[in-house]
C-alpha cells in the first residue's frame, strides 16, 4: 500500500510540474476599448458638448514593459459655437486624442506615468474666429502614491486656439477609493493657467458602479469661472447657458 501511495503521489506531483510547464505565457500586449454616453462632456470643469449629451469611446495597447499607446473620442460643439453670428463661423464636431507614454512604479506604493497627448479636431476652422488652429499638445507627468495622483500637463502649442497661450500648465489633484462590490469614489481638484490669460479651478466628485465591464456613473463637476471673472463662461452657440457652473453629469460606459 505504502508503495502505490507513493507512485500515486509522484504520479501527482509530475502531472502537476507538466501543467505548470504549460501554462500559457503573459502576452506581450493587452488590448482594451470601450464605448458610452454622458449627459454631457465636462472637460477640465467646462462643458464641450454645449451642456448637450455626448457619445464616447477609447482604445488602448500595453505592452508588458509599461510602455502604452491609445485614442479616446467625443462629440463636441464648442467649436461651432463658439462662432459669432454674421461675422465669422467654425466647425468642428469632434474630439479625437491619440495618446502614448510609459507607466512604471518605484515600488509596491509609488508608482508613475509620463508622455504625450494630442488633442486632435479632424477639419476644425477655428482659427476663423481666434486665427488660431484648436488642436494641442501637450506633455504630461504623474505620481501616483496610494490612492493618490498628482499630475501636471504642459502645452507644447497654444492651448485649444487661445492666441499667446503656449506654455500653458493644468495641475490635478485626484484619489481614487474602492469602496468594494465594484464602487468607486473619485474627488479631484484642479487648476487650468492659460498663459497670457489667467488661471481658474475646477473640481469633481464622481461615484461609479462597475457591474462585469459596464460602468455607470454620476459625477459633480464645477469650476470657479464666475466667481473668479466675476461673469459666467457663455459661448455665442449656447445662448445663456454657462458652460463651467457646477452640474450632475451621468455616465454609462461599456468596457472590454
Amino acid at each position: 500500500m505504502q508503495l502505490k501511495a507513493t507512485l500515486a503521489l509522484g504520479a501527482l506531483l509530475m502531472s502537476g510540474a507538466a501543467f505548470a510547464q504549460t501554462k500559457a505565457p503573459e502576452p506581450d500586449y493587452a488590448l482594451s476599448y470601450n464605448v458610452g454616453a454622458v449627459t454631457e462632456y465636462r472637460y477640465r470643469g467646462i462643458s464641450q458638448s454645449g451642456k448637450n449629451p455626448a457619445l464616447q469611446f477609447g482604445a488602448d495597447v500595453a505592452h508588458k514593459s509599461g510602455f502604452y499607446l491609445g485614442t479616446w473620442g467625443s462629440t463636441i460643439s464648442w467649436i461651432k459655437d463658439s462662432s459669432i453670428p454674421g461675422v465669422a463661423s467654425a466647425k468642428g464636431p469632434l474630439e479625437l486624442d491619440v495618446y502614448g507614454g510609459y507607466k512604471g512604479a518605484f515600488n509596491d506604493l509609488v508608482s508613475f506615468d509620463v508622455g504625450g497627448l494630442q488633442y486632435w479636431y479632424p477639419g476644425n476652422s477655428y482659427k476663423n474666429i481666434t486665427g488660431e488652429n484648436a488642436n494641442t499638445f501637450e506633455l504630461y507627468g504623474g505620481v501616483t502614491v496610494s490612492v493618490v495622483t498628482l499630475k501636471y500637463s504642459h502645452s507644447l502649442t497654444n492651448l485649444f486656439g487661445t492666441p499667446n497661450s503656449k506654455g500653458s500648465g493644468y495641475l490635478d489633484l485626484s484619489a481614487t477609493f474602492d469602496l468594494g462590490n465594484g464602487l468607486s469614489l473619485v474627488p479631484h481638484v484642479g487648476a487650468q493657467k492659460i498663459r497670457n490669460f489667467d488661471t481658474y479651478r475646477d473640481w469633481s466628485l464622481t461615484l461609479a458602479k462597475d457591474v462585469n465591464g459596464l460602468v455607470i456613473s454620476g459625477a459633480l463637476v464645477g469650476t470657479d469661472w464666475k466667481q473668479h471673472f466675476d461673469a459666467p463662461y457663455l459661448l455665442p452657440g449656447s445662448g445663456s447657458r454657462d458652460l463651467a457652473a457646477p452640474a450632475l453629469v451621468v455616465g454609462l460606459k461599456k468596457n472590454f
